[in-house]
């Protein structure tokens, strides 16, 4: 291949599956690789690629710099030209932080903080009114011409309702040379000696000057000179006393209430952040949440007395410290452990729950002596709140979760922000109340502002509007109107939090940079696709380069160059059996062009399947944006919910029905969202979800020992005759057991090397050259295959291999049925996708023996599939609704859809527009209805 600055060219690329291959990428145009699931997609896009362009930035840092970073392994490629700075546009990387929002993350809540900063309106929170702030020059002549021929004592406020003897702080008065100070509204002389009650709350101002104002020289020079040591010792403000009517008036450099003399600080960008300290809500440290402990969870049920277990975090009547302390606070206010809580004097139950310290003596008067009591007792209701606040413990916080209430902070109300950060308004909105707004609502609101705007306003504010409008309008470009600016990034989907970066990187209108995306169409409606593909066609056209993984049809007709990797998965798969245009890869014998002609397709049902007759009726369902929704879910059917990204699919299914169910069969200790009632839950024996995290987050986690698989055949290896003879049993064999395993790398078969600044990187152990194991365990063979050689076969190679062996056989042989014949036992669960997890997930359950009634959830499982991989998971799926399951599936692609028995279309819109079943019934009854997004779609599929 020649070289040619018109493209990324990419020669001998070996990584993982990759075949020796050579590839020219057209630079500055969207180029889509697709390919079977597993091919070599992500191999060549993220871990060739990316994985260069991420090495190549490392390297130009200074040496310093470098050496916290360690070496970047260069990725099995001979040579890469052409290539740009690599931005990877990932699913997994939004932070999970509860201070992280779609604000912060896309900037644009900086952009507003900005704003507000610079071109807010502060009110005083006291009275409403506008806040003044003057110059000194402007505080002299405000003086000199409202106080003409006046006398007026200047006084700097240094103490402002606070409690206190306040001894130090008349010393230190008297000592810089002051002779008076006001004290509560009365004038008094300091020389005197002071004294004020410690107890009360008190006002104390210096007394800087008295004077009576006048036109001569020597006065102005007074009032000037008393001006700057008021502002000084009164830090920023002045406090004016007209003599004669004893009014009081408030003067400051910085903001203050003119009425009531309250200030705030000048306005920064950090006073709108609730992650700095000037701007968050002291009460609940920016988070907009607490946990506070609800005393009817301490003691739900009053009848019941502490001996029978009243108190719900102790339980029955024990003898240890806790129940000592009771003991005393029982003698104290005269009551027994066998009397009915709710029969214990108010003032026990304030200590029990709240604790104190008391010392007190009781006479006996059958023995004639006194006894001395000590309680000391720190409170159940604190021990709980503390147990919270400081622990370290996961579980010791789940224990006192269970009797807290999670509930907006009452100071802030949930804005995050501090009391005077929230009285800076413009067009009678403060920064919070834009956070809440959707994005739908926010763009409209921006439109309208600049008429609002004073002139100066509006050429303090002209850039920053223009970098807010462009930014709201990337977000609704790539279908995210929905959201708000404050929602948590910790409730995104994978999807979502792709596109917001998405969006991001176009605000940011960098050029000649090249793009890598991993599916952005996830999680997204057919209704939204044009807009990402457009957002997409927009950051190619400002210059820069475009690689999508992706298997969405209509990206792949749109996209300017298709490389399609196969032509199988895994070990069958890593080369490129097609690439060019659109109309060019249509051409080609190739599973992709199949689908994509249409000679090839996933076959509609001739019937759809009538179910069991029987349902689960979950009623006014509230959570999030839903409208108190009534959910009908017929078992014996495959159940697809449906509707635009935003709609309530998710808290319906995977945040309300899942957790009711799951505490149900399980005991989950997830509390599902608001809902009335649940009926019809003794027609199923269980609930199986099945979600896309991952099966493991170290490379120690794999399909074989997810599955249960490795077990047996461990216990196969153990019977060996050679392993019998040396005494080696099942722990011999795993790797995370010593004995067996190599303790270089303790059974990892790769050494982490910890980079201080970025994701860890793992090596290959050079004892073992990441085998695992030790030598002796490695001797051990069956069939000719070690330990070693098992975990290293593939789903497809290892079927025939253990088909005698019933145990293993089974669970092997549900992977291949899911689709995932290609992966070896052994692969590192942290280099599965989020498809590949999934299946590996819905393998494990399939496994099991099913009893005809269980209910399966699955949220979008054709993540990450190819068309041919829908297919082989909808017979699966199938084969599962035909024994008598029920299989609900959230999911937006038409392949599935058209398929299932019955669909519960969400809507109509996202966010606040949505929340509501708008329409229910099989494919066919659906297309029928008039608004929903959904049957639009999809009535082209079936007719």
């Amino acid at each position: 291949m020649t070289k040619n600055d018109d493209f990324i060219t990419v020669l001998g690329a070996r990584v993982h599956n990759l075949k020796n291959i050579d590839v020219q990428i057209p630079r500055e145009k969207l180029v889509v690789i697709t390919g079977l699931s597993g091919s070599g997609k992500s191999s060549l896009a993220f871990d060739t690629i990316y994985a260069e362009g991420q090495r190549r930035y490392i390297e130009t840092f200074s040496a310093y710099a470098r050496q916290f970073l360690g070496g970047l392994e260069r990725p099995d490629v001979d040579k890469i030209d052409g290539l740009s700075p690599v931005i990877a546009i990932e699913q997994k990387t939004t932070s999970k932080s509860p201070r992280s929002t779609v604000g912060t993350i896309t900037e644009l809540y900086d952009f507003l903080r900005l704003l507000y900063a610079r071109a807010a309106d502060a009110y005083s929170y006291n009275t409403g009114e506008k806040m003044v702030s003057y110059s000194d020059e402007q505080i002299k002549s405000l003086i000199a011409k409202d106080y003409s021929n006046k006398k007026v004592t200047i006084l700097a406020p240094v103490v402002r309702s606070r409690k206190g003897h306040y001894r130090d702080l008349f010393e230190q008065i008297a000592k810089q040379g002051f002779l008076k100070v006001r004290v509560d509204g009365e004038l008094l002389d300091i020389t005197k000696g002071m004294k004020v009650d410690r107890y009360k709350t008190h006002d104390i101002e210096i007394v800087i000057d008295r004077l009576q104002l006048g036109e001569n020289t020597s006065i102005q020079n007074r009032l000037n000179e008393a001006i700057k040591t008021a502002m000084y010792h009164g830090e920023n403000i002045l406090m004016l006393l007209e003599q004669d009517t004893q009014e009081v008036r408030y003067f400051s450099r910085a903001l203050m209430c003119p009425k009531t003399g309250i200030s705030y600080p000048l306005p920064e960008p950090n006073n709108f952040s609730f992650n700095s300290p000037k701007g968050m809500c002291p009460n609940c440290n920016g988070l907009g949440h607490l946990h506070e402990v609800n005393v009817d969870k301490i003691v739900p049920n009053k009848k019941l007395s502490i001996q029978q277990g009243a108190l719900a975090p102790q339980g029955p009547q024990k003898n240890n410290w806790i129940f000592k302390q009771l003991e005393l606070i029982a003698i104290r206010y005269n009551f027994k452990f066998t009397d009915p809580f709710e029969k214990i004097p108010a003032e026990a139950v304030e200590m029990i729950l709240y604790g104190g310290k008391e010392k007190f003596e009781i006479e006996s008067k059958s023995l004639g002596v006194t006894r001395n009591y000590k309680i000391d007792f720190e409170g159940i209701a604190n021990f709980i709140q503390n147990t919270y606040n400081t622990n370290e413990s996961t579980s010791l916080k789940r224990w006192a979760k269970e009797f807290m209430n999670h509930i907006t902070c009452p100071e802030c109300e949930g804005s995050r922000l501090k009391k005077e950060s929230l009285f800076f308004k413009i067009n009678n909105k403060n920064i919070a109340q834009l956070a809440a707004m959707d994005i739908d609502e926010l763009q409209l609101w921006f439109k309208e502002l600049p008429e609002k705007l004073s002139k100066k306003q509006f050429k303090i504010a002209e850039e920053i509007l223009k970098e807010v409008n462009s930014r709201i309008q990337f977000l609704t470009d790539v279908g995210l109107n929905y959201l708000s600016l404050n929602r948590s990034s910790k409730s995104l989907s994978g999807g979502e939090a792709q596109r917001i970066r998405l969006a991001t990187q176009i605000g940011s209108q960098l050029v000649g940079v090249l793009y890598i995306l991993d599916e952005p169409s996830i999680g997204l409606h057919q209704r939204d696709n044009a807009r990402l593909i457009n957002a997409l066609e927009q950051l190619r056209d400002l210059g820069n380069s475009i690689i999508v993984v992706e298997h969405d049809k209509d990206m792949i007709e749109k996209a300017d160059h298709i490389i399609d990797i196969g032509p199988a998965a895994g070990k069958h798969g890593g080369e490129i059996i097609s690439e060019g245009k659109p109309q060019d890869v249509k051409t080609h014998k190739t599973l992709t062009a199949d689908y994509l002609n249409n000679t090839k397709k996933i076959e509609i049902p001739k019937e759809r399947r009538k179910g069991t007759n029987k349902k689960i009726v979950l009623k006014n369902a509230t959570g999030n944006n839903l409208k108190n929704v009534t959910l009908e879910i017929p078992l014996g059917k495959m159940v697809g919910i449906t509707g635009v990204s935003g709609s309530g699919k998710s808290t319906l299914i995977n945040e309300t029905l899942y957790p009711i169910l799951n505490a149900h069969f399980f005991n989950g200790v997830k509390k599902p969202l608001p809902y009335k009632k649940i009926t019809g839950l003794e027609h199923i024996d269980k609930v199986i979800d099945v979600n896309q995290s991952p099966i493991g987050r170290t490379p120690r986690s794999n399909p074989a020992t997810y599955t249960g698989v490795f077990s047996e055949i461990r216990n196969l290896f153990a019977k060996m005759p050679e392993a019998m003879i040396r005494g080696y049993k099942p722990g011999r064999f795993s790797f995370n057991v010593k004995g067996g395993r190599c303790e270089t790398c303790q059974g990892g078969g790769l050494k982490v090397i910890e980079m201080n600044f970025l994701p860890d990187v793992y090596v290959e152990c050079e004892t073992c050259q990441g085998k695992r194991f030790n030598r002796e365990t490695l001797e051990i063979r069956y069939k000719g295959k070690s330990i070693y050689d098992i975990l290293e076969m593939t789903i497809n190679e290892a079927v025939p291999f253990f088909e005698h062996i019933p145990k293993i056989f089974r669970k092997i042989k549900t992977i291949q049925d899911v689709g995932l014949g290609y992966i070896t036992l052994g692969q590192q669960s942290t280099t599965l996708s989020g498809g590949e997890a999934q299946r590996v997930k819905l393998a494990t359950e399939l496994s099991k023996r099913d009893t005809g009634s269980t209910l399966y959830i699955l949220d979008e499982p054709t993540t990450g599939l190819h068309f041919e991989d829908i297919r082989v998971l909808l017979l699966v799926l199938n084969k599962l609704v035909d024994k008598g399951n029920t299989v609900v599936i959230i999911e937006h692609n038409l392949d599935v859809i058209k398929t299932v028995d019955h669909i519960i279309d969400i809507g109509p819109e996202g966010g606040k527009k949505g929340g509501e079943i708008i329409v229910t019934g099989t494919p066919e009854e659906v297309i029928k209805h008039k608004s929903s997004h959904t049957a639009r779609f999809l009535k082209k599929e079936l007719i």
